[in-house]
């Protein structure tokens, strides 16, 4: 049997250094070394810059927490991703996201057979549709040309994708205008709909297995309202499908030859860099979405060939072990300060949360650590006017992940300055707090009395010593966010390696997708009596129904 991962030496070095590193003040650490800053700061070249200078590390910590992985095996466990080895071992696939994106196409083989012709011709596919789409060789079938594309799927074929559009608005084609669906709640598709012209209007319907059920829902509701408007016929010129199921999509009415396919060893949360991510080149071009890869591709050969204390991902990766496991802050709060990425947390909930919220570990057992952190997060500086109360002054620290580019996709007056200021000031506040002397001195100096000063002064003191990382991009530009999204992808299977999870599975969704089936198909059964039934006592009886 495995040790435990409590028992190694390197966990019970690191907890017994948090032990000295509990009353430790970050203020203190940046006074005695004034060149914190650059020894505790990585790059990706001009690309991305990676400051965690305000976490509370030594470089006795940072040696344990390298020690720690390299007694967890990351490295080797990252060698066998790249190349192809099975390691989702509870469905028996290989992990290949990286494949997608391997712009050197080294060769990459699964049970000895290379996937990188598959995964070319697919792209090559991808770059003739969406040529065919700018350049007015595919139109709908009253002989317009396309200028809406509604994504319709869920999960990992809608929030990758959507997250990309959104930041790479400044990318967009001239004309394209890009919708998502995802939500089985009729509004969702409703509303896009109601703004959408049917004669040039495209349809790429994402799913794997296309029998996901809010999917196929969302996309029967589109057919239905597309046949309505144009006739059945108008069907094949206005639906792709991104899937697998050539039967599912072709008794749909979507002819085969406009099916885009993917593998099984591409997993859902990452799959923005497969066929998923066509509704991506439709909207900035297929040059854009190779920059994308391009990005990523740069992410992943710095993480496997990258010393460890250089390596990016790795570090980031550890950092967040430290604060969880050995300081105790169960949640990380993403905050990009540039409004593009206004998804970009919600796309690393289901990256980090769906890989790492678990509570068995690769050999059966629970790790006896805790996993898979709270991941939240909105943009600066809207967030600073909603819950980063809590986060200066709640009784729990959440470490913080700040992201910000240097350069505006959209400059407009002093209006970065003043963003990134404010993105700043906040990592300072975080890691400086205000003494209960510091804020008696600033009251008296505003003339009140001393009973104000003795009433208001522990309402104004803030803790300080809050972990948060920095991270600097050069734009938010196709590349940048190519990159800035493997860092975060392969600082989730640091992660999940250290903690001996299996970070590719997501068993912990099924069962609420079965018994939502099961009552469904109670509530069919049942007749839905009087009118003066309430749909409140209806769903009750589907509920008890659905029990049996």
């Amino acid at each position: 049997m495995a040790q435990d991962l409590k028992q190694l030496p390197a966990w019970t070095a690191l907890a017994k250094h948090a032990g000295a590193m509990r009353e430790v003040l970050m203020r203190d650490l940046f006074a005695r070394n004034p060149g914190r800053f650059r020894r505790f700061s990585l790059r990706l070249g001009e690309h991305l810059l990676l400051d965690y200078s305000r976490n509370r590390v030594t470089e006795e910590t940072m040696r344990l927490l390298y020690d720690l992985a390299a007694a967890r095996n990351v490295a080797a466990r990252a060698r066998a991703m790249f190349a192809g080895e099975r390691i989702n071992i509870t469905e028996g696939r290989a992990v290949l996201h990286t494949a997608l994106r391997n712009r050197g196409n080294q060769p990459v083989l699964v049970d000895g057979q290379d996937v990188m012709p598959a995964v070319n011709a697919v792209l090559e596919r991808m770059r003739d549709f969406v040529g065919a789409v700018h350049d007015g060789r595919w139109r709908g079938a009253t002989g317009k040309r396309i200028d809406t594309v509604v994504n319709i799927g869920i999960g990992g074929s809608d929030l990758g994708p959507r997250m990309v559009v959104e930041a790479l608005r400044a990318d967009r084609k001239p004309g394209m205008r890009p919708f998502f669906v995802s939500n089985v709640d009729g509004a969702d598709i409703g509303w896009v709909l109601a703004e959408a012209n049917p004669e040039t209007t495209l349809f790429v319907i994402a799913s794997k297995t296309f029998t996901t059920q809010e999917t196929m829902a969302n996309a029967a509701s589109a057919r239905e309202w597309l046949a309505g408007k144009l006739g059945e016929g108008a069907v094949p010129n206005h639906f792709v499908a991104v899937s697998t199921n050539e039967k599912g999509v072709t008794a749909f009415g979507i002819d085969a030859r406009n099916m885009f396919g993917f593998w099984d060893w591409v997993g859902g949360r990452y799959s923005l860099w497969s066929a998923i991510g066509l509704p991506i080149a439709l909207a900035i071009g297929f040059e854009g979405f190779e920059a994308l890869l391009c990005g990523a591709h740069a992410m992943d050969r710095h993480f496997l060939e990258a010393p460890p204390d250089e390596n990016l991902p790795l570090t980031l990766g550890l950092i967040g072990i430290w604060n969880a496991n050995f300081l105790g802050f169960p949640a990380v709060a993403v905050i990009p300060y540039d409004q593009g990425l206004h998804r970009f947390a919600a796309h690393l909930q289901q990256v980090d949360m769906e890989s790492n919220g678990k509570a068995v570990g690769l050999d059966g057992r629970a790790p006896g650590v805790a996993t898979g952190p709270v991941v939240f997060g909105e943009p600066g500086t809207n967030s600073q006017h909603a819950f980063f109360q809590l986060i200066h002054q709640g009784p729990v620290p959440v470490p913080v992940d700040f992201i910000a580019p240097l350069e505006s996709r959209k400059p407009m007056g002093r209006h970065h300055e003043l963003l990134l200021a404010n993105m700043l000031a906040q990592g300072e506040a975080l890691m400086r707090g205000k003494t209960e002397v510091e804020v008696r001195a600033e009251l008296a100096t505003q003339k009140i009395s001393a009973a104000a000063i003795e009433a208001l002064a522990p309402h104004k003191v803030f803790g300080g010593n809050r972990p948060s990382n920095t991270i600097l991009m050069k734009s938010v530009d196709p590349y940048c966010l190519g990159a800035l999204t493997a860092l975060y992808e392969h600082k989730v299977f640091v992660q999940g390696a250290v903690w001996g999870i299996n970070s590719f599975d997501q068993w912990g969704v099924e069962l609420g997708k079965q018994l939502a089936g099961d009552i469904l198909e109670a509530w069919k059964a049942l007749d839905p009596g009087t009118e003066s039934e309430s749909l409140v006592e209806l769903v009750g009886r589907a509920q008890q129904k659905g029990r049996g």
